[in-house]
């Protein structure tokens, strides 16, 4: 068992350079298995969803070669298998292998996802996508079994717009006969690297980014190679760190305006920074102005961010209110931040933050991973020493956070207790 341990008020100077997008990386591994033959992911994060992902690929007998940070799949000898609950609490992502493997064989086994407790995460919407082209679905405890004589192309209208569900319906449209359009499609850049990474495969699919995505069904996918983009999640929680501790910290290997939302709120305080073409340079700002932030789907301000934002929001000078609209569970950081001295009045999904406020180190829990993010900001800026506890949520989705933050300056480590 580990913790992290911070000693906090140490500038943050220097260069990190951001990984591979793990919203991106954590569905475009289980794409590879829609082709036949090999597939190379480049810029890989090193973070241990993508290792509870290769344990997957390779249950179902897939190959799987690593030279740092690419990776190549070969699914010549990929098998449909049950893919156990072991396996699939793991992560979220598990439920991508759904629309795979009903794509590919018309059937899939397949426990309940895993990931973080943010809220219900029902998988309705993906099942309403499958149904919608003909599939019949059976639920058996907590594993699904998916059954369909053939996928036929479907319009599917969305009652939100889902990230995974529009990526999942994705998946399962390219190999069906006729056309699938996904109507209120989720926006998220990281759909456009997935659907760039299935048509050099040789589907067909247009319009990720808008509301409305076309997919014309082929009759198979061959093996290539995509680059997985910039974590712009990682990227934010980094600039928010420059905003609270940054001399001239240099957030580099990013696309700087798919962080517009969070940017054009650090503005708004009065957080100086200087945009580059694919880096950012950061400083601290001493008299935060106090703002309203609410959570929306993309291009909104992104609910990933939330939490390391409403850490920021405590050293505003004035009163300022953070809504999470996406996650009902996406509150379970506030309870530390009170307890190291923040000033949070709870509401529901609703805070209302009274800042400045001087936060003190103490022991904490990582209650998700964002969650887990924003009290690592905290730490950074709380006098003393802060113990951050179920720190297995934070490494899920942060590359080498400890290394990178060390490197600029911060007395970061994990330990063993």
């Amino acid at each position: 068992m580990e913790r992290i341990v911070i000693e906090g008020k140490n500038p943050l100077k220097g260069t990190i350079t951001i990984g591979g997008a793990k919203n991106s990386a954590v569905a475009l591994i289980p794409a590879a298995l829609l082709a036949d033959g090999v597939s190379t992911i480049k810029n890989v994060p090193n973070i241990t969803d993508r290792d509870a992902l290769f344990d997957i690929v390779r249950l179902l007998n897939c190959d799987i070669e690593q030279d740092n940070k690419t990776i190549k799949i070969d699914t010549t000898n990929l098998k449909n298998v049950l893919i156990s609950q072991e396996l699939s609490v793991k992560l979220r992502a598990s439920y991508y292998f759904m629309g795979i493997l009903l794509s590919k064989y018309k059937h899939v086994e397949i426990y309940f996802p895993g990931g973080c407790n943010i809220g219900s995460r029902p998988i309705d919407l993906h099942l309403k996508g499958f149904k919608a082209m003909g599939a019949k679905v059976t639920k058996r405890g907590h594993k699904y079994i998916l059954n369909a004589d053939e996928l036929k192309g479907a319009e599917i209208n969305l009652d939100f717009a889902s990230v995974g569900a529009t990526i999942n319906i994705m998946f399962a449209a390219t190999l069906a006969k006729g056309t699938t359009i996904i109507k209120n499609a989720a926006k998220e850049v990281e759909i456009i690297n997935i659907m760039d990474f299935l048509n050099k495969m040789g589907a067909d699919i247009k319009g990720a980014g808008t509301d409305t995505i076309t997919i014309n069904g082929v009759e198979k996918l061959h093996g290539t190679e995509i680059d997985v983009i910039p974590d712009r999640i990682e990227a934010g929680t980094y600039i928010l760190m420059g905003a609270l501790l940054g001399d001239n910290l240099c957030v580099e290997g990013i696309i700087p305006e798919h962080n517009k939302a969070l940017l054009d709120k650090l503005k708004e305080m009065g957080v100086c920074y200087q945009i580059n073409e694919h880096s950012i340079i950061i400083n601290k700002c001493e008299h935060l102005k106090p703002v309203d932030v609410t959570t929306l789907v993309y291009p909104g301000f992104p609910t990933d961010l939330g939490q390391p934002m409403s850490v920021l929001l405590t050293q505003a000078e004035g009163v300022s209110h953070m809504e999470e609209t996406i996650w009902e569970n996406r509150i379970g950081h506030y309870p530390y931040l009170q307890k190291m001295g923040a000033n949070i009045k709870l509401e529901g999904l609703k805070a209302e933050i009274k800042g400045k406020s001087n936060l003190k180190g103490t022991e904490i829990n990582a209650t998700d991973l964002r969650g887990g993010a924003a009290l690592i900001l905290a730490g950074l800026i709380a006098e003393g020493t802060t113990m951050i506890y179920d720190i297995d949520y934070i490494l899920r989705g942060y590359e080498n956070i400890i290394h990178k933050l060390s490197s600029v300056g911060a007395k970061i480590e994990l330990e063993k207790i």
